[in-house]
């Protein structure tokens, strides 16, 4: 097959490419630019998408004797990745932006470009493994559960699964850096990143404020008494405990944690962990990543890229307007479950679909 190796400058999309040669597929190597100045984005390894990146990639290119390119996505990262964490959180809701770009970037535009010069699939180093399955190729958790990154790519539809190689699903991370190692790719001790690669300095409340304004707004307990003040609504999140700026304690000393957040009045509600306790959970803009669940499928949900599972059974509201709507009751409470997070269902290992949660109870 023809293959397009996506390589970021890491150690994970090396080693994918690398054993995409290996199994005798002719491979090119792609360089995604996502900043139109890339100064701007991380640097020291700590994110991606950085100069140091981009130099990287090409060193692996190099080793491994492939064409190298570099696409120019900076314009189309900016507007459907960084504009919308903006206006997410703008609106009191908490996006994942590496997901989004996953959506809109990686397996959207890179993918249909590929298609579009005749390639048969595109290989890049996320830890999660393609599968057969009765119905086509399955999404399903990497063998590393530490690494795995199922969450992230909740967002593939069947088209996109089965044009999409991820050799390093079956692998645990240190065997790929061992094999880096030995392959002589230089980037076997580079460290993982962990940040967002846009917010340079890794302050994401200064970098809304930069875009957003400082916007003064009341810290409120649940009875209405005012706590405090922010500089902005947009920098908290539901279920966030530090960072509150609050110098009135409880009378039990016990730590408040945010419950909710009103954009419109910009007020933040804080209150005991308890409270943040929820028992259903409503999502839309559903995407199945093969066979739809059926109504009442006792799925595992996952709100958060490296949280845990939830048991929960499933509900398919009825109606034309319901059909991209899920709606799922949880057997135990969960906790810290925001608006705007990608809720990931899954049967056992096999990655069903996802929805964005827009409400919960």
């Amino acid at each position: 097959m023809r293959v397009l190796a996506a390589l970021s400058g890491g150690v994970d999309s090396a080693v994918a490419a690398a054993r995409a040669v290996d199994s005798g597929h002719e491979v090119t190597a792609v360089h995604l630019a996502l900043s139109s100045n890339p100064q701007t984005f991380r640097s020291g390894a700590r994110g991606c998408c950085s100069l140091e990146d981009s130099r990287d990639a090409r060193r692996v290119a190099d080793i491994l004797d492939l064409p190298y390119y570099v696409w120019d996505f900076a314009d189309q990262f900016r507007q459907e990745v960084v504009d919308d964490f903006v206006a997410e959180y703008a609106a009191g809701r908490t996006p994942n932006p590496c997901l989004r770009c996953n959506e809109h970037i990686k397996f959207a535009a890179v993918l249909d470009r590929a298609m579009a010069l005749g390639f048969d699939a595109v290989c890049t180093g996320h830890y999660a493994q393609i599968l057969p399955g009765p119905h086509g190729p399955e999404l399903h958790r990497a063998v590393d559960v530490d690494k795995d990154q199922s969450y992230v790519l909740a967002v593939l539809e069947p088209p996109q699964i089965a044009r999409s190689m991820f050799p390093l699903g079956g692998s645990v991370k240190a065997d790929v850096r061992a094999e880096a190692a030995t392959r002589g790719l230089l980037v076997a001790d580079k460290p993982d990143s962990h940040d967002i690669c846009f917010i340079a300095d890794g302050d994401t409340q200064g970098f809304l404020a930069a875009r957003l304004g400082a916007q003064k707004g009341l810290i409120r307990d649940r009875d209405g008494a005012v706590l405090g003040e922010h500089d902005g609504a947009f920098g908290f999140t539901v279920g966030q405990r530090k960072g509150l700026g609050l110098t009135v304690a409880t009378p039990d000393r016990s730590p408040r944690y945010v419950l909710s957040i009103e954009p419109l009045s910009n007020t933040v509600t804080v209150g005991p962990r308890e409270a943040l306790a929820v028992r259903e959970i409503a999502a839309e803009g559903v995407r199945w990543c093969g066979r739809p669940a059926r109504d009442g499928a006792r799925l595992a949900l996952q709100y958060r890229a490296h949280g845990e599972t939830a048991s929960a059974s499933v509900r398919l509201p009825s109606g034309v307007d319901a059909q991209d709507a899920v709606a799922a009751v949880l057997d135990e409470p969960a906790y810290g479950v925001a608006p705007g997070q990608t809720l990931a269902m899954y049967d056992r290992t096999r990655v069903c679909g996802s929805a964005t949660i827009t409400a919960t109870s």
